[in-house]
């Protein structure tokens, strides 16, 4: 196994709507004062919320923090697109390097080269020697977590193994201490975070992989995430499991890497050909009346509601802007 690659892998096997709020009550009392969703009563399903939702509910994703990564098959064809939203008001300078990268053509000749059964799937370029682009950082710092200062918080509303608080902020699912005054984004399905070696290394963005499993909880706070991916999570997910060490591809067994053909912003690409997404606010009654759903499944299939959901299962919805 290639070095970095093994080190990249061995830490990641380590392993009614209320009012937003700036800054949580400090005091410990105010650790579990959850905001609770509606009754089961005044549930309906999260398909009929997000249907009922209005243009104000949604916001656009600016092309800037679009990703869209173009796969190809072992023949040259097409192998499916993934896009991603980037996350820069919680891992700027990684998120300037992912855009360096793109923009310099990083990724053109790297390839998927882990595909972990529910875990993740890992690419990039590995050990290969490929210079730095201008203008990427190449020791960021460790941008796990940031200041609550700025967020407009909102609980979801149910206990979490692994933070004082969870819920969503500007449209992302996050977790919280009121205590240390410190956010971060949740490792749930299809995040997006970047591979690094052994503490103190950073990572430079370089190397990234994708959530296709259970979210694994336990890298919140050590891996900077960057983003999701919002359409296309199949083309990584639905892909051949690695034989190797922790899902790697072994090239000696016969497994063949997923070339990518490019990494690009979606702000670079011509206006015809350009994706537009739009993410679900998640300080609307709307999306309050998603996530009681979401904790409350009903209709005919639901025998019993759960009356409870985790940050991972009420993911925030995203679509294609309507024309």
């Amino acid at each position: 196994m290639r070095p970095l690659a093994a080190l990249t892998a061995a830490l990641l096997a380590t392993g009614c709507a209320p009012t937003a709020v700036t800054q949580p009550e400090p005091e410990p009392s105010a650790r579990y004062a959850f905001w609770r969703p509606a009754p089961v009563e005044e549930a309906v399903e999260p398909a009929e919320a997000i249907a009922r939702s209005t243009a104000a509910d949604w916001r656009e994703i600016a092309p800037e923090n679009l990703l869209v990564m173009e796969l190809a098959e072992a023949d040259g064809a097409e192998g499916g697109r993934v896009v991603i939203e980037l996350a820069p008001d919680f891992a700027p300078v990684h998120v300037a390097n992912v855009r360096a990268f793109a923009r310099a053509g990083w990724w053109s000749d790297a390839a998927v080269y882990r595909v972990q059964d529910n875990y993740v799937a890992q690419w990039g370029n590995g050990d290969a020697e490929v210079p730095l682009p201008a203008g990427v950082v190449a020791a960021p710092p460790a941008e796990y977590d940031r200041a609550v200062a700025g967020l407009s918080l909102r609980p979801l509303g149910f206990p979490d193994s692994y933070a004082p608080i969870v819920g969503h902020a500007g449209g992302w699912p996050v977790a919280w201490d009121p205590e240390s005054g410190r956010a971060w984004l949740t490792h749930c399905y299809g995040s997006v975070g970047v591979g690094r070696g052994l503490s103190p290394d950073t990572g430079t963005g370089g190397e990234l992989y994708a959530v296709i499993g259970h979210g694994p909880r336990h890298l919140d706070r050590n891996i900077a995430t960057i983003g999701r991916v919002v359409e296309g999570i199949h083309h990584l997910a639905a892909r051949p499991r690695g034989t190797g060490n922790l899902g790697f591809y072994d090239r000696e067994a016969g497994e063949r890497p997923i070339a990518i053909r490019s990494v690009r912003l979606a702000a670079d690409l011509p206006a015809g050909e350009r994706p537009a997404f739009e993410a679900m606010r998640t300080d609307t009654e709307a999306f309050a009346a998603y996530v009681t759903g979401r904790a409350n499944r009903g209709g005919t299939f639901f025998i019993r509601p759960a009356g409870g959901v985790d940050v991972c299962n009420a993911g925030v919805p995203v679509r294609r802007r309507p024309e």
